[in-house]
């Protein structure tokens, strides 16, 4: 009879452990799986610190010039931007795509010299907070979408129009061409509006001297608007 119990004792010493290994275990990999989901998340949506260069790794942009037929092809979700345009530089309905972060930290750009790019982290339009969008200023022979952006003035007007139609204008309140160290400082304002309770749109570009050994140029253009209607 002593025996049995202790049998009996011995299996359920040995069940229990079992159990608390099993516990063990999985409460680890639940904390590890945790970890790796709260690290990826924290890494995409901390501001980048850099931009997408005008060659990014090596990749040569697109200067093949979208026609009207790509742009009525040109579809997107209802919520997102899908054109922009500025009357003053002549731009009229240019295609927004939306990137993310590159694996060396920076803001993916377009391919297309023409395009412009969403940073998916940032505001949708119709949102609080602001919407980041960069395009290029050329490519190899051709001017891009943003070559002029410079040039705009407090007061011009920018147009987003949304998947589902409904048209977003923003006047400009702030343009600025900053040096690299400069950008770097100044990229996480870029994920704010302008002023604090309206919606806003900044928009980022390359300009300056070309820089071989890091493909990309020394400067940047850094335009900040508020919606207006």
């Amino acid at each position: 009879m002593g025996l049995r119990v202790s049998k009996t004792r011995d299996r359920l010493t040995k069940g229990i452990g079992i159990f608390i290994l099993v516990v063990v275990v999985g409460l680890f990999g639940l904390l590890v799986f945790n970890e790796r989901n709260l690290r990826n998340n924290r890494s995409e949506r901390e501001p980048m610190q850099h931009l997408g260069t005008l060659y990014g790794d090596g990749v040569e942009v697109d200067e093949t010039e979208v026609t009207e037929e790509m742009r009525d092809e040109w579809v997107v979700a209802a919520d997102r931007p899908r054109f922009l345009s500025i009357e003053r530089l002549g731009i009229v309905n240019a295609r927004v795509l939306e990137v993310g972060i590159l694996d060396n930290g920076e803001m993916a750009t377009p391919v297309n010299i023409f395009d412009t790019a969403w940073y998916r982290m940032s505001a949708l339009p119709g949102q609080s907070g602001a919407m980041l969008v960069n395009g290029h200023n050329g490519g190899p022979t051709l001017d891009g979408v943003f070559k002029r952006l410079g040039e705009l003035a407090n007061g011009d007007e920018i147009v987003i129009e949304r998947g589902d139609g409904e048209i977003f204008v923003f006047a400009v309140v702030e343009n600025r061409v900053v040096n690299m160290d400069e950008a770097r400082q100044l990229m996480g304002a870029m994920m704010e509006s302008a002023e604090a309770g309206r919606e806003g749109l900044n928009l980022i570009t390359c300009i300056g001297e070309w820089i071989p050994s890091e493909r990309t140029f020394d400067q940047r253009v850094f335009l900040r608007a508020v919606r207006i209607l």
